[in-house]
C-alpha cells in the first residue's frame, strides 16, 4: 500500500505540450497492448493503434484539453476532456493501480467544473469499467463498433 501512495504523491499533472505527443502515444500503445489486450482481440487492438500514433495524438491535442501525469520526468499517464466527454484515459501498465488515473480524473473533473459541465460522460473500455465505477460513474448504455464493445458511462457533477 505504501508504494501506491508514493506514486500518487510524486505524480504531477499538467496540461500536455506538443512536445509530449510521442511520449503520450507510447503510454497509450503500451496500455492497449498490455492491459486492454486482456479484454479485446488482437484485431481490435491493431485497428485502434493508428488512432494513437504520435501524429494522431498531436491532432487530438488541437481539439481537446489533454493532461499528462508525470513521475520523475517520465510521462506515465494521460487523459483528455472534449467538452462534456472524457477521452483517452491511459496509464502506463507498470504504474496502474497506484492512484495515477485517479489524479488525472480529478484534474479532468476540475476542468469540467470550471467549464460549467453538469454531467461527465466517458466511453469506457471493458478494461476500465470498474475504475470508472469506483469513481461514481454509472453505465448508461453499450456502444459497438463491429465487435468492439464500449460502455458509455456518466456521472453528474453536483
Amino acid at each position: 500500500m505504501e508504494s501506491r501512495h508514493k506514486a500518487a504523491m510524486t505524480c504531477k499533472i499538467r496540461v500536455a505540450r506538443e512536445s509530449d505527443a510521442a511520449d503520450i502515444s507510447a503510454v497509450i500503445l503500451r496500455a492497449l497492448r498490455e492491459s486492454n489486450a486482456r479484454d479485446y482481440s488482437p484485431e481490435i487492438i491493431t485497428r485502434v493503434e493508428p488512432s494513437f500514433s504520435p501524429s494522431a495524438v498531436l491532432e487530438l491535442m488541437g481539439k481537446r484539453v489533454v493532461f499528462v501525469a508525470i513521475i520523475a520526468s517520465r510521462i506515465v499517464g494521460t487523459a483528455s476532456l472534449d467538452g462534456e466527454v472524457i477521452r483517452t484515459v491511459f496509464v502506463a501498465p507498470d504504474v496502474q493501480g497506484q492512484g495515477v488515473g485517479r489524479r488525472l480524473m480529478a484534474e479532468i473533473e476540475l476542468a469540467a467544473r470550471k467549464g460549467g459541465v453538469k454531467v461527465l460522460t466517458v466511453p469506457s473500455s471493458l478494461t476500465a469499467e470498474a475504475f470508472y465505477a469506483r469513481l461514481g460513474f454509472r453505465t448508461v448504455r453499450d456502444s459497438y463498433h463491429g465487435e468492439e464493445r464500449t460502455i458509455i458511462m456518466q456521472r453528474a457533477l453536483t
